[in-house]
């Protein structure tokens, strides 16, 4: 089957999916129950261990992508934060929007980039916190588990690949043969991109977030928009781990003298005008990284994209993936002929 054929098949699936799922979704509820889905489910994480007793109704979001999972497997969110970047007035990210066409909005509750709102959170009455994509401390767990069964991340902050926050979601609100539906449709949309842009393949790439205090902000292969890139066929460069600092967060900064003996075919970053992005191109350097220098860098300007390559989910990468692709492939090509 040609290329195009097959990811215009891949992508009416995708639309298909999404349309099932979000017609399942009752109004500020869980909707039908998922078949197979079983209670109560305990599910171990990071930050403890949690028990739910009985299918949720009510289900509140905390940080970025936790309300993307929920919406795409039918359940839409009595509650989910306000996104700052890349949200619209309301704080509502185009793909939510989209998924939620003719649906009650959730209530919006915080903002995705301050302190958790604890008492608008608790005002919702969610029996259920979905924030198995987020930053949550100990602490913040331990008063959102006062309010109600919390799943957060299972190993580090903002570590948990879209195909993980997905699967968890699934088991939490009893509907994993959906969430395996989501999981197949969107790896078969990747991969359907990667044959389409077979430059990519083998791609050895840095995303960096800037310049930060005179040095280069780089994330590791831990970080979800890395994992992602992986997912296209592309392999972050050997400079980025054998730099990085002890411990699992998944960013961290070199100096600026060391930025130029970082080899790779592509450099990736984020910006969320065409400002920021001009001044970082303007720095000596940047200027001087080979990638760069082969032509081979390539930047996501536009807060909405750089929140859905930045927090992938199976809500947003369908969405930004026709625009992200391109960019990728563009540079590839010039930095490897």
């Amino acid at each position: 089957m040609p290329v195009l054929s097959r990811r215009s098949l891949v992508r009416s699936a995708v639309g298909l999916a999404a349309l099932t799922v979000a017609g399942c979704a009752s109004e500020g509820g869980a909707g039908a129950s998922a078949a197979g889905g079983e209670f109560p489910v305990t599910i171990s994480h990071r930050l403890g261990t949690t028990t739910i007793e009985a299918e949720p109704t009510r289900v509140a979001t905390v940080s970025a992508a936790n309300q993307d999972v929920a919406i795409a497997l039918g359940v839409v969110p009595v509650a989910m934060p306000f996104v700052d970047y890349g949200g619209d007035a309301e704080g509502v990210l185009p793909w939510v929007r989209e998924a939620l066409a003719g649906k009650p909005m959730p209530q919006v509750v915080g903002r995705s980039l301050e302190p958790i709102a604890f008492e608008e959170v608790a005002a919702a009455q969610p029996d259920l916190i979905l924030a198995t994509y987020s930053g949550l401390t100990q602490d913040e767990y331990d008063t959102l588990s006062r309010i109600a069964p919390v799943v957060a991340y299972p190993d580090a902050p903002y570590a948990t690949s879209w195909q993980e926050q997905t699967r968890i979601a699934g088991r939490a609100l009893g509907r994993s043969t959906r969430a395996e539906e989501l999981v197949v449709v969107t790896q078969s949309r990747l991969a359907a991109a990667a044959e389409e842009y077979p430059q990519l393949a083998g791609a050895t790439f840095a995303y960096t977030g800037g310049m930060d205090g005179g040095q280069l902000g780089i994330f590791r292969p831990t970080d979800v928009r890395v994992r992602l890139l992986e997912d296209l066929g592309m392999t972050s460069a050997p400079f980025v781990e054998q730099h990085a600092p002890a411990g699992d967060a998944v960013y961290y900064t070199v100096s600026a003298e060391l930025v130029p003996r970082l080899q790779s075919d592509l450099l990736v970053g984020f910006f969320g005008t065409p400002d920021l992005d001009a001044a970082f191109r303007a720095e000596p350097a940047v200027q001087a990284m080979p990638a760069v220098q082969a032509g081979g860098y390539a930047p996501i300007v536009g807060a909405d994209r750089v929140a859905a390559s930045s927090s992938p989910s199976v809500l947003s990468i369908p969405w930004v993936l026709d625009a992200y692709l391109p960019i990728l492939a563009e540079a590839a090509t010039r930095s490897r002929r």
